[in-house]
C-alpha cells in the first residue's frame, strides 16, 4: 500500500441508539463496559454510582451502536437527586431506538415492575435476564420467564451474564436486526 493510502473502512449503513435501563445494581454499567470492550462506566456494589447518562459507541461491520447507560431507576427515598436520575431514565426511554431492560435472573422486584410500567410500546424492548451465572439451574427460570413475559410485549427475552460475557453475542445479533 502506498504511504499516502489509508485502509478501506466500510461505510456505516446503520446507526442506532440503545438505552440500558433497570433498577440499581442489576449490572447495567457492567453490561455496557462488556459490550463496548472497555471501561466507560464506573461499576460498584454501591447504588447510585451512575448518576448521569453515559454513552458508549460500538462499531461492528457496517453498524454503529450507541449505548446509553442510565442511572438505576429509584423507587425509594424520593428525594431531589432520585427525581433527577429518574428523569434521566425517562428521557433516555424517549430518545432511543431500542431499549434493553435489565433485571436479575429469577428476581422480579417492585422496582422492576415500576420500570416495566414506563416502557414504551412504540419501540422494541429487549429483556435481559442478567447474572444467570449466579441464578443456578436455568430450567428453573422457565416459570419466571413465562410470568414476566405477560407483563410487557418484549421483543426478545435473553439470558446473559454481563460479568462473564455470556449471551452477549445473541444480544448483539437481535439488536443488529432491529
Amino acid at each position: 500500500m502506498p504511504p499516502d493510502a489509508s485502509p478501506t473502512v466500510p461505510p456505516i449503513t446503520h446507526c442506532g441508539f440503545i438505552a440500558i435501563v433497570g433498577r440499581p445494581n442489576v449490572g447495567k454499567s457492567t453490561l455496557m463496559n462488556r459490550l463496548i470492550g472497555q471501561k466507560v462506566s464506573i461499576t460498584s456494589a454501591k447504588a447510585q454510582t451512575t448518576r448521569h447518562r453515559i454513552h458508549g459507541v460500538l462499531t461492528r461491520d457496517a453498524r454503529q451502536f450507541v449505548f446509553v447507560d442510565t442511572p438505576g431507576f429509584q423507587t425509594k427515598h424520593r428525594n431531589a437527586l432520585n427525581r433527577v436520575m429518574n428523569r434521566s431514565v425517562t428521557q433516555a426511554l424517549a430518545d432511543v431506538d431500542v431499549i434493553v431492560f435489565v433485571i436479575e435472573a429469577g428476581k422480579l422486584t417492585e422496582a422492576d415492575q415500576e420500570v416495566i410500567a414506563l416502557l414504551p410500546e412504540d419501540r422494541p424492548v429487549l429483556l435481559l435476564l442478567n447474572k444467570t451465572d449466579k441464578a443456578g439451574d436455568r430450567a428453573k427460570l422457565l416459570p419466571f420467564v413465562e410470568r414476566i413475559a405477560k407483563l410487557h410485549d418484549f421483543h426478545a427475552i435473553l439470558p446473559v451474564s454481563a460479568q462473564r460475557g455470556d449471551g452477549l453475542d445473541a444480544l448483539m445479533k437481535v439488536a443488529g436486526e432491529l
